[in-house]
């Protein structure tokens, strides 16, 4: 006569495997929520860059007609803002210049001739970034994953 084997152990296993679904997709979820907080806090930093590199132009502009750029002085000039306390970043503003300026329709001379008008145009770059170092872009803090850098180039005609 045969004896029969009786079965042992399935609900065990059974168990296991549903607690290591489960783990898995508290994993999942973790990950996700993470995920979610880094990328958020990326998109206000890159919100900041991209005011304080406009910051920056604006600056730049002010500074080729009323400042210390005004009438062609600007050609290769630089200066770096720091804007830490506001918005977090530094900003590198650049400052070019053509060499002859443009005769551009007819201006009104102090003797009440009328004259070419002349037209000098600037192209003012402005790079924002959060990284350590003393100017924008910041080779050094690139890898980082909470950097952020923005850049922005106009023109303007003067």
């Amino acid at each position: 006569m045969r004896t029969r084997l009786s079965m042992h152990g399935l609900g065990a296993v059974a168990a296991m495997l549903v607690l290591v679904l489960l783990a898995a997709l508290a994993a999942a979820v973790v990950r996700l929520g993470w995920t979610q907080q880094v990328t958020f806090g990326q998109d206000i930093n890159a919100s900041r860059a991209v005011q304080a590199s406009n910051a920056g132009v604006q600056w730049g502009f002010y500074q080729a007609r009323r400042g210390i750029w005004k009438d062609g002085a600007c050609n290769g000039a630089s200066q770096t803002l720091d804007l830490r306390t506001d918005l977090g970043f530094r900003v590198t503003v650049s400052c070019s210049t053509t060499a002859d300026p443009y005769y551009e329709g007819e201006d009104v001379r102090a003797d009440g001739s009328l004259g070419p008008a002349t037209v000098r145009l600037y192209t003012v770059e402005s790079i924002a970034c959060n990284g350590s170092g003393t100017t924008c872009p910041d080779a050094a803090s690139v890898g980082s994953p909470h950097y952020v850098e923005r850049r922005r180039r106009s023109l303007i005609a003067q």
